[in-house]
């Protein structure tokens, strides 16, 4: 990897990075001719390398508060486009960056399972940067559907969907020098009087529908039926995950099912209730946070570094959580990682969000 300080006509000052991301490349040398050289923008000419070498460099590219720009003319691609990421402000020409699954390279032989874990930790680590980068992880999705010996060029509108660009290049006479993300407006305080209650959203109802029939979704794959709505009553039978059930009605935080001919008692934890909206069924949520009214769970939203959720929850909180949902395996090595390197709370848990009845924040 080299680094070569260059400026614009314009007396822009930017950094171009060329060559292959490489384990071994000193991110030192680029640290200090971003300082000596007061670049404002870094550019690439590369076709990627070390997956880890390039999120390094876009941690660093970010820390040291630079924007990163790309042009058709040179070539940004595989692990490069994560270095690209890390601008604070990021701009590019249409069919600029490129995208792959990536591949494993080396001598070391690898078991299956040795080699499915490593997928799965590199693609936790993958997320979890581009969620620390405010970019959506659904680029990875994409990224994964072209083998790591083929490339997809990513259109305008596709850099602007999964927010791998903060400016367009049509976007005005805006450079990368001069633009500064608007700053979030504070959340409105309301007057603190006996009978104020917090806003509430315009748009969805925080009405909780009914609840009339579910499907099983516990973290273990099973749940007991019980014979009482309480933990140490009998168990009346054991249903599998994605087995459905009848909701009859409730008592505290159980609800009265019936399967078959069978009739007993489930926590509301346990059942993935068809009228609610807390997403696909079987995946998990990261649950970050939550607060007892709807202003400070929108404001939280809306001030995060990172692309939040909140969900209303049947006991009226309302739940915080990151804006995707998860596999089993994913979501466990994400909550792992993001914990590690301080992103979410110590106490951030995966769950499966039965108790969420919709998402109300934030579009």
């Amino acid at each position: 990897m080299q680094f070569q300080a260059g400026q614009t006509d314009g007396g822009l000052h930017y950094i171009l990075v060329s060559g292959d991301f490489a384990y071994q490349d000193d991110l030192s040398v680029f640290e200090a001719l971003a300082r000596s050289s007061t670049a404002t923008a870094v550019t690439f000419r590369s076709p990627g390398g070390n997956i880890q070498k390039a999120m390094d460099l876009g941690r660093l590219i970010r820390r040291l508060g630079i924007g990163t720009a790309q042009f058709r003319v040179s070539e940004c691609a595989s692990a490069c486009s994560l270095a690209f990421l890390g601008g604070v402000i990021r701009l590019a020409e249409a069919g600029s960056i490129g995208v792959h699954k990536s591949s494993f390279q080396g001598d070391i032989p690898l078991s299956s399972q040795e080699a499915v874990s490593a997928v799965q930790q590199i693609t936790a680590d993958v997320i979890t940067y581009m969620i620390e980068m405010g970019v959506d992880p659904a680029l990875l999705q994409l990224s994964l559907q072209y083998d790591s010996n083929d490339i997809r060029y990513l259109s305008m509108s596709e850099m602007a969907k999964y927010k791998v660009v903060t400016l367009t290049p049509d976007a005005g006479q805006a450079t990368v020098a001069s633009a500064v993300p608007p700053p979030m407006p504070p959340p409105q305080p309301t007057s603190p009087t006996a009978t104020s209650t917090p806003p509430l959203p315009a748009n969805p109802s925080l009405v909780i529908p009914e609840a009339h029939s579910g499907r099983i979704g516990h973290p273990r794959g099973s749940a007991p039926l019980k014979a009482l709505p309480e933990g140490k009553s009998a168990n009346v039978a054991v249903l599998q995950n994605g087995s459905q059930v009848l909701i009859l009605g409730s008592s505290g935080r159980w609800y009265r099912v019936q399967t078959g001919n069978q009739v007993g008692y489930m926590h509301d934890t346990w059942v993935h209730v068809d009228q609610y909206d807390s997403g696909p069924f079987g995946r998990r949520h990261i649950q970050v946070k939550s607060f007892d009214n709807y202003a400070e769970a929108e404001a939280f939203v809306r001030t995060s570094s990172i692309p939040l959720s909140a969900y209303l929850a049947t006991n009226g909180w309302f739940a915080i959580t990151l804006d995707n949902t998860f596999d089993e395996p994913m979501a466990k090595s994400l909550v792992s990682e993001m914990k590690a390197r301080g992103a979410i709370p110590d106490d951030a848990y995966a769950t499966f969000g039965n108790t969420y009845v919709r998402k109300v924040c934030c579009q």
